[in-house]
């Protein structure tokens, strides 16, 4: 026999059979007809051929075919029983789910130092897996499950939930004491540089395409992290999101600078499945993701399928009071206009 012979939910009808030893009181276990219990126990008696119950005193007793199935259908059922509360209902305390993100390797030093102290916290036994996955591989990623979020600046990720965390534009770092490179550097300045771009942030690439500056690239290399070591015992350049920039000039070894390119602000948002929008263990990791990293505002799910949550894209971002300093040495007109900002 074949399992899609068989109607699954004749199972729950043989199991209080089998626990009752009474037709009778499976069908009030069940709130179910006594001919209604009765007719189910003969459509599955078809299906397996064997009577599965016989008559004993005041109920029945089951065969030998029915003992050899009843431990198999009890955990079956228990199984789908804590599935579908699984799916109700999520307990970060007792959790063992293995979630998996997309994030760049600027993004997990972003993200993931605040967020597993979080899940640290409140989810002990859940565990994260982090991925660096192509722009093209991202939505079908969240569609199949394969990652549960995706953090960062993803342009061609459209068609999912998403919600801005904050917004962040491009500068430029280089050595402190580099030769060439000024606070606020004009076109003609940056075309004097030459640069270290990362494969797997394209819009830095594409930035420096669009200023004509491809001839100026010197070294290709997949990640960021790499790259305050390259230009601090080099000349080269490196164009990258203010926040990590602010994280590498921490040892003074390197300044920001600030160019006067043009390049508006860019928002970096957090994305998840329509399919998985309302998983709690999901929803779960994803408010608590945007009560740690979404600037100005509390912790809500307020977004929509198409059209992102953000604020306004006019609205230029607030600096950490913590790098104040450190901008204000690296490019002493960074904050002139906003010192007192918060974040």
């Amino acid at each position: 026999m074949h399992i899609n012979q068989l109607d699954l939910n004749l199972l729950r009808i043989f199991d209080a059979v089998y626990r009752q030893r009474s037709v009778s009181r499976a069908a009030e276990a069940l709130a179910l007809s006594q001919p209604a219990v009765s007719q189910g126990l003969t459509r599955l008696r078809l299906v397996l051929k064997d009577a599965l119950f016989t008559r004993a005193g005041h109920g029945v007793a089951p065969t030998p075919t029915a003992d050899a199935l009843a431990q198999a259908v009890q955990q079956a059922l228990a199984l789908v029983g804590q599935a579908l509360h699984d799916a109700e209902h999520f307990d970060p305390a007792a959790t063992r789910r293995t979630f998996h993100l997309h994030m760049s390797d600027i993004g997990e030093s972003e993200f993931l130092p605040d967020l597993m102290r979080r899940v640290r916290q409140l989810a002990p036994g859940a565990r994260i897996e982090t991925r660096q996955l192509e722009y093209g591989q991202i939505q079908n990623a969240l569609d199949t499950g394969k990652i549960d979020l995706a953090f960062g600046y993803l342009p061609g990720v459209e068609k999912t939930r998403s919600q801005r965390l904050f917004m962040e534009r491009y500068v430029v770092i280089a050595r402190a004491d580099h030769p060439v490179l000024t606070d606020r550097p004009s076109r003609s300045t940056l075309a004097q540089l030459e640069y270290v771009v990362v494969r797997q942030h394209s819009e830095t690439m594409r930035l420096l395409d669009r200023l004509a500056l491809n001839d100026n690239i010197r070294l290709s290399t997949p990640h960021f992290m790499v790259t305050p070591a390259i230009v601090g015992a080099t000349d080269l350049a490196v164009v990258l999101p203010m926040r990590i920039a602010v994280k590498f000039a921490k040892s003074g070894a390197l300044r920001i600078a600030q160019p006067r390119w043009g390049q508006g602000e860019f928002g970096i948002d957090l994305h998840w499945s329509n399919r998985a929008h309302q998983d709690p263990a999901n929803r779960w990791l994803r408010e608590l993701a945007i009560e740690l990293f979404r600037e100005g505002s509390a912790v809500g799910d307020q977004s929509t399928s198409k059209k992102r949550i953000t604020t306004s894209a006019g609205r230029r971002s607030p600096v950490p009071r913590n790098t104040r300093s450190i901008i204000q040495a690296s490019a002493g007109a960074l904050v002139s206009n906003r010192g007192t900002q918060r974040k």
